[in-house]
């Protein structure tokens, strides 16, 4: 039993399991007798051997609050938990979440109603990446601090990063009741309604139906039986899986395929789900990880394709026709959100990014695209770093080069962009027009910029022989030979 117990890990081993549900079948046979003390103990064993397992600590914090409903727990709590405090803290300054976890409910075994300790587990619960049981942590501290300002910011960010919109909206609305100067809470409502919107598809997709909506629209029992075979069909082809990992929980190749079951049958939530589970089971596993941070981009990418139809739409219309309309986000809130969507996607991409190129240092196609991702997030000097160490890649050299001639026009240095974007020009492929077109078009620009315009008309005209109107460079080039010839 020493053995046991004193690990503690996202994945529990089978016997652990094992342990932690004979522990739970116990707290619940004495807990309606009235043996909180026993039955806190039993459950804290569970929330430690098994910290994932929300179940065990929804029963464990009802106990809690059972012993102590005075909203005040024990009357020494404060000094009799101020050592385990101070651990908790250092805890979670050092990142060892689950510890944490485990601190924070002896605390609150003795106060479960403590904010601070509760806001403390939350975000270790969030870091370790149980955001449901951070959620809970923290709705559960609303029970006597339903207004307050930080708890409810902290909650609606949750709410927000697990697409709850709504909840989201509500808490921000009472941060901004709470504190009217808030900037940031008076944004936010208004964003969120609008981001809630577009994840709907109002925006798009047949005039706003959903998948539920098409399912719903018929009979009833028409719907039914149109629903049924795919229901059906994603229960048989999950089966094997759901086998495999109930035999053995770390095969990670169940896992995924589990989730490449759920996504193959537009059941998104169903994989984003089991691969959160399958973080817990693996042990953090790379490539489950790497595969639940790329679908959590997926519904961002679909709403700024949505975002981009709508602002096309309406920027199409009148200003009199855009005046007009009332229904939905106008077009200044459809740009703000698309910029965060932009900035939102690749602050994630390059999360994916940097985290591939330091599992896998000697593919060099994995830090290109963190560079490339660094320079569109404005963080130019990272990217130079990045790039000058992909240039050395043969295979790679061309490309980095253009992007590191970007880098250096932004930084309003010519002459090292000149030399990287010419050398880059010279190692393009034929079959690579694309990549040409825009090097020419960077070299003709940043000539004229620099005043050496007859070196800007001639690669303009290498690039109208190729493409006459890219990015109007026919009408740039005809001002530039009207400057040339004032001058």
């Amino acid at each position: 039993m020493a053995d046991i117990t004193s690990k503690t890990s996202i994945t529990p081993t089978p016997e652990q399991r094992r342990i932690a549900a004979d522990n739970f079948d116990r707290a619940n046979q004495i807990l309606p007798s009235g043996n909180y003390d026993y039955g806190i103990q039993l459950l804290q064993l569970c929330c430690k051997l098994d910290p994932g397992n929300l179940a065990y600590r929804q029963m464990l914090r009802r106990t809690q609050k059972s012993k102590y409903s005075n909203l005040k727990g024990s009357s020494l709590a404060f000094m009799t938990t101020a050592g385990t405090r101070t651990r908790m803290k250092n805890c979670l300054r050092s990142g060892d979440y689950l510890k944490v976890l485990e601190y924070g409910e002896e605390i609150l075994s003795k106060n479960p109603w403590d904010l601070g300790v509760q806001q403390d587990m939350a975000t270790a619960a969030e870091s370790a990446g149980l955001l449901d049981t951070a959620i809970f942590v923290l709705d559960q501290a609303r029970q006597k601090f339903p207004k307050d300002p930080g708890l409810n910011r902290q909650l609606a960010r949750l709410f927000e990063k697990r697409g709850h919109f709504q909840h989201a909206i509500a808490l921000w609305q009472m941060v901004k009741e709470a504190v009217p100067s808030d900037v940031e809470a008076a944004h936010k409502a208004k964003d969120l309604a609008a981001s809630e919107t577009i994840q709907r598809g109002r925006y798009g997709e047949g005039g706003g139906s959903n998948t539920h909506t098409a399912i719903g629209s018929g009979t009833g029992s028409n719907s039914d039986s149109k629903e049924q075979p795919a229901l059906d069909r994603a229960a048989r082809e999950a089966a094997p899986f759901l086998k495999k990992i109930q035999e053995k929980p770390e095969d990670v190749h169940a896992w995924l395929q589990l989730a490449g079951v759920y996504k193959k049958m537009n059941r998104v939530e169903q994989a984003k789900e089991t691969l959160e589970k399958a973080l817990n089971a693996t042990g953090q596993n790379f490539q489950v990880r790497m595969e639940l941070l790329e679908m959590e981009i997926d519904p961002l990418t679909k709403n700024l394709s949505l975002s981009n139809a709508k602002i096309a739409e309406l920027e199409a219309q009148s200003a009199e026709e855009a005046v007009e309309e009332v229904d939905g986000p106008s077009l200044e809130d459809l740009k703000r959100i698309r910029n965060k969507l932009i900035k939102e996607i690749n602050a994630r991409e390059v999360e994916i990014f940097r985290a591939k190129s330091e599992r896998f240092p000697t593919d060099a196609s994995f830090r290109l695209e963190l560079a490339i991702r660094l320079y569109q997030g404005g963080k130019v000097d990272e990217a130079i770093a990045e790039l000058q160490v992909v240039r050395k890649d043969t295979r790679l050299s061309g490309k980095a080069m253009m992007h590191l001639g970007k880098c250096f026009l932004l930084k309003n240095n010519w002459r090292l962009a000149q030399r990287n974007l010419e050398e880059s020009l010279a190692a393009v492929t034929v079959n690579d027009e694309a990549s040409k077109k825009e090097l020419l078009f960077l070299l003709a620009k940043g000539h004229a910029e620099f005043g050496e315009l007859t070196k800007a008309i001639e690669l303009g005209h290498d690039l109208e022989n190729i493409d006459f109107v890219y990015k109007g460079i026919d009408k740039l080039v005809e001002a530039w030979e009207t400057r040339l010839q004032e001058a």
